[in-house]
């Protein structure tokens, strides 16, 4: 059985001859390590998005740094560079002046028609199906989000009062950002992915950011047709929901929009068992191992304890084992002794 046998089989709901495994839900590198999911031989392998045009000194300046210096994941700074988004200048939010719907017609989206940027999507996507691997592939950041990317543009207090209060704007708003979205996950389909990442923080370690009827009102049917066309490029798709914290009060709407796997049900968050006992085969977990300081300060011994626990209580059906947080600091030997545990089946 190949890697894209397996993570078909095994997030479909039959059983695999292994559990299949990933380093992350992005691409993963560490400093002197390099692309994990090939240093490791991982089942899955991530397709994305060139960088947009009119980007190269920056790109040059961030590919110029020195390997001990973290500035996060690049497909992700390219597009907070490309939408004058800057975190680190503390104010720096493109529509947190707009107040009315008509100045937010005015505002210049960026434009996603450049053929440039998938330029090579579906040869790649191809070629690692030549080599019997699984592909995911995940929308930009910005623009490829609904939630995450309307706070960032607006700032979190203003868009939640948007929700609130404003709810025109925040609906206009959002039907941009799903249109920009819905654009991305159709090119990818095309591209001939097998799996779709869908990604939007919406929770934090003690549950949802906002109410659970807000996300229904303002999300849940602008995610479902997102997936629905999704689904009309590529009908076998598989559509993963990312979002860190506990969202499990989101969990039966997710399946029933049509989500196959969730991600990454941190275990000091959301519980996977009571997940599995609630909803059965129903959805596929991808993730569930480690908390970020057994990741980081734990033992290779306890990583092998937790993918074994998580193996024997979730069984083979319907996972894929990867670690519930970004591994970007974690020590080498806790890293190979995950992937021996799981390539043990323990």
């Amino acid at each position: 059985m190949n890697s894209r046998e397996r993570v078909q089989l095994a997030l479909s709901g039959g059983v695999p001859d292994r559990s299949p495994f990933a380093m992350g839900f992005f691409r993963q590198s560490l400093p002197g390590i390099g692309d994990l999911d090939e240093v490791f031989g991982s089942d899955v392998r991530f397709a994305e998005f060139k960088a947009p045009t009119g980007q190269g000194g920056f790109l040059r300046y961030l590919q110029g740094l020195p390997e001990d210096v973290h500035v996060g994941n690049m497909a992700q700074l390219r597009t907070y560079h490309e939408w004058a988004y800057h975190p680190e200048r503390g104010t720096s939010r493109p529509l947190s002046e707009i107040q009315t719907v008509e100045e937010l017609g005015r505002f210049n989206f960026p434009d996603l028609n450049d053929p440039g940027r998938y330029a090579g999507l579906a040869e790649q996507v191809q070629a690692w199906h030549d080599r019997g691997l699984a592909v995911a592939g995940s929308p930009p950041h910005l623009g490829g989000e609904l939630f995450e990317t309307a706070w960032r543009l607006r700032g979190f207090e203003n868009f939640l009062l948007d929700l609130l209060e404003r709810q025109e704007l925040a609906h206009y708003l959002l039907d941009q950002l799903t249109a920009m979205l819905i654009h991305s996950v159709v090119i990818l389909a095309q591209a001939g992915i097998d799996i779709l990442l869908l990604d939007d923080d919406v929770a934090m370690p003690t549950g949802l950011m906002i109410a659970p009827d807000l996300w229904r009102t303002f999300f849940k049917h602008r995610l479902a047709r997102t997936i629905e066309l999704a689904r009309q490029a590529s009908p076998d798709l598989l559509i993963f929901y990312h979002s860190d914290g506990d969202y499990s009060m989101l969990i039966a709407d997710l399946i029933q929009i049509g989500v196959d796997v969730i991600n990454p049900v941190q275990p000091d968050c959301m519980d996977a068992l009571a997940i599995r006992e609630a909803f059965g085969q129903e959805v596929a977990l991808w993730g569930t191992v480690g908390s970020a300081w057994l990741w980081d300060r734990g033992t290779p011994e306890q990583i092998r304890a937790d993918v074994q626990y998580r193996i024997e209580t979730l069984g083979q059906t319907r996972l894929l084992v990867s670690p519930a947080y970004d591994i970007d600091f974690a020590p080498r030997e806790n890293i190979e002794a995950f992937v021996a545990a799981v390539r043990e089946g323990r």
